[in-house]
């Protein structure tokens, strides 16, 4: 190299190794590396750790090397502001030479010869840069490998853990059971454990498998709500109790309307098709009682839940009530409908001057014969309401032309 040469070789390596030292430096403090070091890890995620370990120590002690050869040129040329030929061909050496020595791997013992293993190998600086590009590649890849498995399987477990924590304050608060929440905190633990030593064991095709962290945080608030409904029952016991008996008593008052409709119905409409209401009043009142000794028993969990149900039975059975009254009462309102259609008509039908038409006075009395008797065939009424209509509708366009 000319001294020319050789300065511009060395402006380009410092460059090289500033980069090269800040990229190893954000390797190093990636998330997932500092994670990775130290960690106490088992199965796929171990053997990872290891290959990280091993080619991080290789990638800086190939750093190393590089960096004293590249010193050791630097060094040189600052003695010799006018370098003869020795020191050009010793900067030439140094910098586009095989500058860089390395000593040999271990080599297991069966593989050695009588003579020992074989020498120090020796790298250019620009191999050096190829053989840490490539160990960096390598390491990345790893790296972002374990941090993608652990970046979505570190939060599912904390909402795990957390909806535990909260599931078993919840419990002692109520002094209630703990069996269903300590069964599911074991298998969180059990799951905390794979994911922080063996991230790698849950990642699948389509990356990290949640759902098993998933679905016990779905039990453990399940749990939880269930307690909260507890917690909240023991300290508003008396008025919820006093709302589930008051809406017991609204089943039995609609019970009874739909009674009265069913009755009506079925005196002034023949044939209505209904179902006799059912009556769901005392069973309710028989659970509410069954409910008044648990308080006693501090058993809060086991009668939130109890009483949750009653009251979504109440509800059901009162809308179902309220349904049977409201078939019976749309019968007679159909009645009233039909009646006052046939009115309607009749009153049309003097206004066209048929009020006498013989015809029509005959299929009108046939209608209000069906519409007015007890029981009401509203079927036939409606038929013979049909007929009406359509004679007077008839007799007016005649009257028209």
């Amino acid at each position: 190299m000319t001294r020319e040469e050789a300065d511009e070789a060395l402006a380009r390596l410092r460059d090289e190794r500033d980069r090269i030292s800040a990229g190893l430096l954000d390797l190093d403090a990636q998330p997932g590396r500092r994670m990775l070091d130290g960690a106490a890890m088992s199965g796929a995620s171990a053997e990872l750790q290891a290959r990280v370990a091993d080619r991080m120590a290789r990638l800086w002690l190939l750093f190393d090397r590089y960096r004293q050869a590249l010193s050791a040129a630097e060094e040189l040329r600052e003695r010799h502001a006018r370098p003869k030929s020795p020191e050009l061909a010793e900067l030439t050496r140094l910098l586009d030479g095989r500058s860089v020595e390395l000593e040999p791997e271990h080599v297991p013992l069966e593989k050695r010869g009588l003579l020992g293993g074989p020498g120090p190998e020796r790298l250019t600086l620009e191999a050096t840069v190829r053989r840490m590009t490539a160990l960096y590649g390598e390491v990345a890849q790893d790296i972002a490998a374990v941090d993608a498995a652990w970046t979505a399987l570190l939060p599912a477990l904390e909402t795990a853990e957390s909806r535990h924590r909260e599931a078993a304050a919840l419990a002692a608060a109520l002094e209630a059971s703990t069996t269903e929440v300590n069964r599911l905190g074991r298998e969180v633990a059990e799951a905390g454990h794979v994911v922080r030593s063996d991230p790698l064991s849950l990642m699948r095709k389509g990356g990290p498998d949640t759902s098993a962290l998933t679905r016990l945080a779905n039990g453990l608030g399940e749990v939880a709500a269930r307690l909260e409904e507890a917690l909240r029952l023991r300290e508003g016991y008396a008025g919820r109790l006093d709302a589930t008996e008051s809406l017991v008593d609204e089943v039995r008052r609609a019970h009874e309307a739909a009674l009265r409709a069913h009755a009506e119905a079925l005196e002034k409409i023949a044939s209505p098709g209904l179902s006799e209401p059912s009556d769901l009043a005392g069973a309710l009142a028989d659970r509410l009682a069954a409910l008044r000794s648990l308080p006693s028993t501090g058993r809060w969990d086991e009668l939130a839940e109890r009483l949750s149900d009653l009251e979504r039975a109440a509800a059901d059975a009162r809308a179902r009530a309220q349904r049977d009254r409201e078939l019976a009462t749309g019968l007679l309102e159909r009645r009233e409908e039909l009646r006052g259609r046939l009115a309607a008509y009749r009153v049309k039908a003097a206004r066209l001057g048929l009020a006498e038409d013989a015809e029509l006075l005959t299929i009108h009395e046939r209608a209000r014969e069906l519409l007015w008797t007890s029981p009401c065939d509203l079927r036939a009424a409606t038929v013979a309401l049909s007929g009406y209509q359509q004679a007077v509708n008839s007799r007016a366009k005649g009257t028209d032309r």
